[in-house]
């Protein structure tokens, strides 16, 4: 999924009130909390995930991983926080600019 500037910046400030609901540990992007995040982001569409690595690159390995294991677009990460949207194909809920 392809999100354009103006679509990320919309996307950006919707998600700017929400909290982390999905973490990842150092168990890293388990099957089971790659369900668990498809399932989040089925319901919610747009999703927080706070990723607990030792260094950077371990951290941009993880969030390259769930990107690619959900099918979801990568609208920001700041640090250790990621923000991911996957629209609804059935009830999508969030309208976003251009969508």
């Amino acid at each position: 999924m392809h999100l354009d500037k103006k679509q990320k910046k919309h996307l950006r400030g919707l998600a700017h009130h929400l909290k982390a609901v999905i973490q990842i540990g150092s168990a890293g992007a388990t099957p089971m909390l790659k369900a668990e995040l498809n399932q989040t982001l089925e319901h919610h569409e747009l999703v927080k995930v706070k990723i607990r690595a030792s260094n950077r690159a371990e951290r941009e390995k993880l969030l390259a991983d769930i990107v690619t294991g959900t099918d979801a677009a990568l609208v920001t990460r700041i640090g250790n926080i990621a923000v991911l949207y996957r629209r609804n194909k059935e009830k999508p809920g969030i309208e976003i600019p251009g969508g």
